[in-house]
């Protein structure tokens, strides 16, 4: 999963369009829960230039509520081409929805085939997407056998790979708690700090997925982890030297980022949601 939601994360401020004097007016905040197929997307978050998931949801919900502008906070950032399974994110508006499942029905029938929407519903106005999560989890496919319906969610590896030592360097990864090594840099992240609590690969025939879990997740984070254990599992470098990559804090030393189809958010938990 990053925090990228790979962390993929970045500071964003909540943007609450309200004038100066109602400032202290309580406005309706609602929770959706989505997910998205990220192949046709520059990411989550918006910008000036390129396509983004955030972009064509505030579009939506800006026509169906007759509203000039919605703006909508994510619970982390996913980079170009990523996928999530899970995404939650919140925004305020000035009125109340009077048929939240109304609503629901129609921005579903708005939005992009690649764009789907699990729920909505209304919380307390202290609710935030990012800053609640507790904890986020991320999927890494690879598959070993070319396979063209695959392709678009999995990355095709075929080269020769020591899987034994691969899950050694999933183990040492969770002995640690700076992982600056695997972030992008310049992320814009105040701290390299990350509580990580699994960190496993599955194996199965002709497919491999990496599995992580932690409170948040740096900007490239888990695509930088997966580049470098592939590197360690083809050989070119031992798990001595893929220790001294964490403890060396410096991204030059870890390995190339791994492709962007073959991430997955799969999960994100908030205390008050089951």
């Amino acid at each position: 999963m990053t925090n990228q939601l790979d962390a993929e994360e970045e500071e964003i401020e909540d943007e609450i369009l309200v004038p100066e004097e109602e400032e202290k007016i309580i406005w309706p905040r609602y929770f959706m829960h989505i997910s998205y197929d990220g192949t046709n997307y520059n990411g989550w978050q918006r910008q000036l230039n390129g396509k983004s998931i955030q972009a064509e949801i505030e579009g939506a919900l800006s026509k169906l509520l007759r509203v000039e502008r919605v703006v909508t906070i994510g619970c982390g950032r996913t980079d170009s081409g990523v996928h999530a399974r899970n995404f939650y994110l919140h925004f305020t508006i000035a009125k109340e929805i009077e048929n939240i499942d109304d609503v629901f029905f129609k921005l579903n029938m708005m939005l992009p085939f690649d764009l789907g929407l699990y729920k909505l519903w209304q919380v307390h106005d202290k609710a935030h997407a990012r800053f609640d999560a507790t904890e986020r989890s991320y999927e890494y496919h690879i598959h070993r056998v070319r396979d063209p319906f695959v392709h678009q969610f999995s990355t095709f590896f075929p080269w020769p790979l020591d899987l034994e030592i691969m899950q050694k360097g999933a183990a040492k990864l969770l002995e640690y708690k700076d992982f600056a090594s695997f972030c992008k840099s310049r992320g814009g992240q105040r701290t390299t700090i990350c509580d990580l609590r699994t960190a496993y690969w599955e194996i199965l025939p002709d497919k491999l997925i990496f599995h992580i879990t932690a409170n948040r997740f740096l900007r490239n984070m888990v695509r930088a982890i997966v580049g470098t254990l592939l590197d360690l599992g083809r050989g070119r470098i031992t798990l001595d030297e893929f220790v001294k990559v964490i403890e060396g804090k410096k991204r030059a030393n870890a390995g190339d980022s791994a492709k962007p189809q073959g991430l997955h958010l799969t999960e994100v938990k908030y205390p008050f949601i089951d």
